[in-house]
């Protein structure tokens, strides 16, 4: 069986910049607040499931200050998501992994249910197929495994669409790759999604997040 290598694609937590569909409910600096909260909490729980290395894949490079003065986990591998749309910088980081003799879990920051317990879920899954999604319900998906790359499964996608999921897994399906789709999960991507969040983040949110958490 080849090693896992988790891939978190992440957005630096700054102001104007992360969230920025939440900020008409939290301003730029709420919603900097809860993408660096979202982002440690992913890392936290990435490295709780021990499946393999951790990659944080990021946007803006990693040499910029922002990531240094983050203090990542010491087993955190830092690396750049580089030019293009979306699916052009994962299906880089998938075709390196792949090439590299590993599998890889391809996910984001914006899900706080996938927690450890899930993404061993996601790696059992690859032990006897090639792919495996968890869909958001919001037509995307928060976590993509695949043993084997093929640039088409993030080609010409409708990004940030309602479509993503059935778009993903209709090219799986043309390559004939056996799937295995597990139960679906919440993003965190719109003011109506605030409510949500675990209730155990009110007491260390800001005052307009808990307000706009306990308010929906």
């Amino acid at each position: 069986m080849k090693p896992i290598r988790v891939v978190i694609f992440a957005k630096a937590p700054l102001a104007g910049f992360a969230k920025t569909r939440l900020i008409p409910a939290l301003g730029q600096q709420g919603a900097a607040d809860l993408a660096k909260r979202l982002l440690e909490h992913t890392v936290y729980q990435t490295l709780e499931s021990q499946i393999g290395t951790v990659e944080l894949c990021v946007t803006p490079c990693a040499t910029e200050t922002v990531w240094q003065a983050m203090c990542l986990p010491s087993g955190v591998r830092l690396t750049d998501q580089g030019e293009g749309d979306l699916g052009e910088r994962m299906a880089r980081a998938a075709e390196r992994v792949i090439a590299a003799g590993e599998s890889i879990l391809l996910i984001g920051t914006d899900c706080p249910q996938l927690d450890a317990a899930q993404l061993q879920r996601a790696a059992l899954a690859l032990q006897h197929t090639q792919a495996t999604l968890v869909p958001a319900f919001d037509g995307g998906y928060v976590l993509l495994g695949l043993t084997r790359f093929d640039s088409s499964v993030f080609s010409g996608i409708a990004w940030s669409t309602e479509r993503v999921m059935g778009e993903t897994m209709e090219r799986l399906k043309r390559l004939d790759w056996p799937v295995e789709t597990l139960p679906a999960l919440h993003d965190i991507d719109e003011p109506s999604d605030l409510k949500l969040l675990p209730k155990a983040w009110l007491g260390t949110a800001s005052a307009k997040l808990s307000s706009e958490i306990t308010s929906e």
